[in-house]
């Protein structure tokens, strides 16, 4: 009984041999997987910063010219040269508003009926236009791809002012 005893335990201890083994491999490729994982991360967020310097660095090669433009006006000015700073100014605006159009920026649309998702009412006055409508825009509003970056603040047409309406009945 003694013999069949030692072969039990010799047998219980491979099995455990056995099973501490597969705990330790598996152990290892958890530990492997998770260093991966943390380098992924790692990376992933090195591409995305490097992503967004190059974007970046595109933006500020297209506005490089124009801030050459600008010096070039300002030495217009200070050679009081009026007609020429104002074409340079002209310029200037044109050549910064092909630049922002090229990376997506488009200046919301203000003609007709207001809309509270693009636009901003900053007050409402009589007006002879439909009630509701964009009758003056304060400051222009822009959007980039679908995202509103500025919503356009404009004045709207509320209801007409009855002639005599403020007259006092007796």
């Amino acid at each position: 009984m003694t013999e069949e005893r030692a072969d039990q335990e010799v047998q219980d201890v491979d099995e455990l041999a056995a099973v501490t083994r597969e705990r330790d491999d598996y152990l290892d490729r958890l530990q492997r997987l998770k260093a991966e994982f943390d380098n992924y991360r790692k990376r992933a967020a090195r591409d995305q910063e490097s992503f967004a310097a190059r974007a970046n660095e595109s933006l500020v090669k297209e506005l490089l010219p124009i801030l050459d433009d600008l010096e070039r006006a300002l030495d217009a000015a200070e050679r009081h040269e009026e007609a020429k700073l104002e074409d340079g100014v002209r310029l200037i605006h044109q050549a910064f508003s092909q630049a922002l159009r090229k990376q997506g920026l488009e200046e919301i649309e203000t003609d007709g009926r207001f809309d509270p998702h693009v636009h901003e009412s900053l007050l409402s006055q009589p007006s002879e236009a439909e009630e509701g409508s964009v009758i003056e825009v304060v400051q222009k509003g822009y959007r980039l791809g679908d995202r509103v970056l500025r919503p356009a603040r404009v004045v709207i047409a509320g209801p007409r002012e009855e002639p005599g309406g403020n007259e006092q009945r007796q």
